[in-house]
């Protein structure tokens, strides 16, 4: 082909370019934009967000007997990174141990205290035995010197006998009640040591449970697995700062990853649409390529209102079919749960379905005319809307009213 001739060619293009802009865009502005009715598969999705979320997981919890010792809130010091993966006996976190140790600190005082009264109390009955048995001695001796002077008295006046016979019997009268006496202060004295030990054995006992209770304030992970966090009451997920109860002990969690469901709420309209049962298709906002399936498991009755919102929603659980390494409890998931499936229908777009007085109707194109058809309308979805009378395959629809046809009369459907 010669230099010229392609000039020429060209030149041409570049005429109906600049022509289709100045005359054709305009046309095309003008021009009602048309689409056919065309015959496939309709599917019906409510498409709503949710939480990842594991359906069985391990507690990891803190001191769960920190109330036998009036400790009832206790606060986060310290915790590992959520998504964390540890193994068995890992580092979780710590938790505030002052008023452990404050309590610890007092039972040691106690402790000495009580020990001192215990040596007090040893060295008393140590020195009370010793002089009542000092005392029965005394008697003993004394009898003993009056029974020999009376022995070398037989040749003395009777009186003389007299007085030391009852002296005798004195003595041993006293020798008796002093022994029954020593007896009876003896058990005194072992009842007290008993009670001053027990105290001693009772807080030296307190002491090594406030100790143990300490360790038990360093968390460690009783399995291997990654770490989540757990959330409070209010739905705001426990860290550094935040406090634990023995009601609810529980620092983070162990997910298992192999059993995960998607956490979902939906508003008044959808639920109605969504049963058990009903298959889903997850999607990852993390992973875009990832798309796994599920099941709607379970349906909630009762609306609640979430935080900042007077909306009732439903929640909704999926379970998810399928695992993948890198789904994580928290990731946000886009569920299109599929409500409604049929096959071999008519459909066209919403926006090609016009109302008058209670009849839909469709602008039809008919060769170089245009018809204002009745049509009968079945299942819609957010994009299109089954056509069960009134078009066929194929046939071409506006997608807005022509100009000029609002007065054309609609053609009726057959009755």
């Amino acid at each position: 082909m010669s230099k010229k001739n392609l000039i020429i060619i060209g030149t041409a293009v570049v005429v109906l370019i600049i022509s289709y802009s100045l005359f054709g865009s305009n046309s095309d502005e003008d021009s009602p934009i048309t689409t056919e009715v065309i015959k496939g598969k309709f599917i019906n999705e409510v498409i709503i967000s949710g939480e990842a979320q594991s359906t069985s997981s391990k507690k990891i919890n803190g001191p769960i007997n920190a109330r036998r010792f009036n400790i009832y809130q206790l606060k986060i010091q310290d915790l590992v990174a959520e998504g964390t993966v540890v193994k068995k006996g890992g580092y979780i976190g710590k938790l505030d141990a002052s008023e452990v140790n404050g309590k610890i600190n007092d039972a040691m005082l106690s402790l000495e205290s009580a020990q001192s009264k215990y040596t007090q109390e040893q060295l008393d009955t140590t020195l009370t035995l010793k002089q009542e048995r000092n005392a029965i001695k005394d008697l003993l001796f004394n009898i003993e010197d009056d029974r020999l002077e009376l022995k070398s008295s037989i040749y003395e006046a009777p009186t003389i006998i007299k007085k030391l016979e009852i002296n005798i019997e004195k003595n041993e009268r006293d020798l008796k009640e002093k022994k029954e006496d020593y007896s009876i202060k003896k058990r005194k004295a072992v009842a007290k040591m008993v009670q001053v030990g027990t105290e001693v054995s009772k807080i030296k006992k307190q002491i090594d449970e406030l100790t143990a209770l300490q360790k038990e304030f360093t968390i460690y992970s009783e399995d291997a697995g990654m770490v989540t966090y757990v959330k409070d009451w209010n739905g705001v997920k426990k860290k550094v700062g935040s406090t634990i109860s023995p009601w609810e002990p529980a620092i983070a969690s162990l997910p298992d990853l192999t059993k995960m469901e998607s956490k979902t709420y939906s508003n008044e309209v959808d639920i109605r649409k969504i049963k058990k049962g009903l298959p889903v298709k997850i999607g990852f906002d993390a992973f875009p390529e990832i798309e796994l399936t599920g099941e709607v498991t379970d349906v909630a009755n009762v609306g609640e209102n979430k935080r900042g919102s007077d909306i009732k929603l439903f929640q909704v659980l999926i379970k998810l079919n399928e695992t993948n390494d890198n789904i994580r409890p928290g990731m946000t998931t886009s569920n299109r749960i599929l409500t409604e499936e049929v096959e071999d229908v008519l459909m066209v777009p919403l926006e090609a379905i016009f109302t008058k007085d209670s009849i839909s109707y469709t602008y039809v194109k008919s060769g170089y005319s245009i018809q204002k058809k009745e049509v009968k309308l079945g299942l819609s979805n957010n994009e299109a809307v089954i056509i069960e009378k009134g078009l066929k395959e194929n046939e071409t629809v506006y997608l807005s009213k022509p100009e000029g046809l609002e007065e054309k009369s609609i053609t009726l459907l057959d009755n």
